[in-house]
């Protein structure tokens, strides 16, 4: 009997499409309901520390006096608070899911800051 049952799956699984996907060569398609991870501008961010204030799971750590937003991923929730929350937009959800990696690591970004001033004074004034 248990032959017969045997035969019969092995039967049925020649005719059937395979169960899994050929990842990554076939790369998954996410659901419009994924939220996702936390992806930042730099750039537009002005590091006022709403986002931090508001993370449920403080995961993400913003320090104004260096220009630093740093996000540790394993952390963090998606819950996308921060991202309703920042004021300037720079914090967005991205429909991919965290990276898997061998430790756990953060995110870091800092702001870019302009050369030092004593690089500004060997410029020519504009008109002179």
């Amino acid at each position: 009997m248990s032959y017969l049952h045997f035969a019969r799956t092995i039967l049925s699984s020649l005719f059937k499409k395979p169960a899994t996907r050929n990842y990554p060569a076939v790369p998954r398609k996410y659901p419009e309901i994924t939220r996702g991870k936390i992806v930042m501008n730099i750039e537009n961010c002005i590091f006022c520390g709403m986002c931090m204030r508001k993370c449920p799971a403080d995961a993400i750590t913003v320090t104004r006096a260096q220009k630093k937003w740093e996000i540790n991923p394993f952390s963090c929730i998606q819950c996308g608070c921060c991202v309703e929350t920042c004021p300037k937009k720079c914090l967005s959800m991205q429909q991919q899911y965290t990276q898997p990696a061998p430790q756990k690591s953060e995110e870091v970004f800092y702001a870019r800051v302009p050369d030092h001033p004593a690089d500004s004074r060997n410029s020519k004034p504009a008109g002179k």
